[in-house]
């Protein structure tokens, strides 16, 4: 009888034990799944640290290079960015904003020049040198120079100088050109104040920065006395060419213009708004 119960009592405490196997096993795989998803939040897994909990190699393996992917995209994506970051304004960019600020210093020079008249040469022609260089776009050249509508816009002569810009001077008299971008006329007149004036009127042809022309005419006035005009017998079917006089223009504003003849000459020039009479310009 007492062999009997001492087995019944060994067999129950057997059973209790593999009771709690098997809740301890339970428990352990209910952490362990717990330990992957706190792997990806670092507040938990600091405190599975803190703790001393640790999971089963083989999701540690896992977890690991799932941070190692992690971190590797991280790494790629701020890596990116500190490309475009650190990326080199495009060189197109860099030639533009150099030669920007050089040409508004040269237009502010001329500008002086054309108000002051007391400019050094040499600094004019620095300025024009610039400007010549500088390849300024042309596409609103010819209205600015011309305007929308007859007659066009005036435009008094400043400054004239030698071929490869070696030499130069204030133009000694004043010296006028009109522009007529509508009618595509061209006038150009030298005023000799009481005594008289001679004008040459012709047409001209534009194409990107070039314009060509041919005068027509020549009026002459002298004092008081009636103007004389002149034909210069050109056909009137011919349109102007580069075989023609030209003009290659590098910079015009509303207030001044800057452009290189035939011959090699550079010269600028300033809007004046109208010739009132021989020698009185506005």
């Amino acid at each position: 009888m007492q062999k009997t119960r001492v087995h019944q009592k060994a067999e129950g405490r057997r059973q209790n034990q593999e009771t709690m196997g098997l809740q301890a096993a339970a428990a352990s795989t209910h952490m362990c799944s717990s330990n992957w998803v706190t792997l990806n939040s670092p507040q938990l897994s600091l405190n599975l640290r803190t703790t001393n909990i640790t999971c089963l190699p083989c999701f540690k393996a896992t977890d690991n290079h799932l941070l190692k992917f992690l971190s590797v995209k991280t790494r790629a994506t701020l890596d990116e960015k500190d490309q475009f970051d650190d990326a080199p304004t495009p060189l197109i960019v860099q030639e533009e904003e150099q030669p920007n600020i050089e040409v508004e210093e040269s237009v502010k020079v001329l500008k002086r020049a054309a108000k002051t008249r007391k400019v050094a040469k040499e600094e004019i022609l620095s300025a024009l040198s610039v400007i010549e260089k500088a390849k300024i776009d042309p596409s609103g050249f010819l209205e600015t120079l011309g305007g929308s509508k007859s007659p066009g816009r005036t435009w008094m002569l400043i400054f004239t100088a030698e071929k490869q810009l070696k030499g130069g001077r204030y133009f000694p008299i004043t010296a006028v050109q009109r522009f007529d971008a509508a009618g595509k006329r061209i006038e150009n007149g030298v005023y000799l104040g009481p005594i008289g004036r001679l004008t040459f009127e012709g047409r001209f042809t534009w194409k990107k920065r070039i314009l060509a022309f041919i005068f027509e005419r020549i009026r002459i006035k002298i004092g008081f006395l009636k103007s004389i005009e002149i034909g210069l017998g050109q056909k009137e079917d011919r349109e102007p060419s580069t075989k023609d006089p030209f003009f290659i223009w590098f910079y015009i504003d509303e207030e001044i213009a800057v452009a290189r003849g035939r011959g090699g000459g550079t010269a600028f020039w300033c809007q004046c708004h109208r010739v009132t009479s021989p020698d009185s310009l506005e």
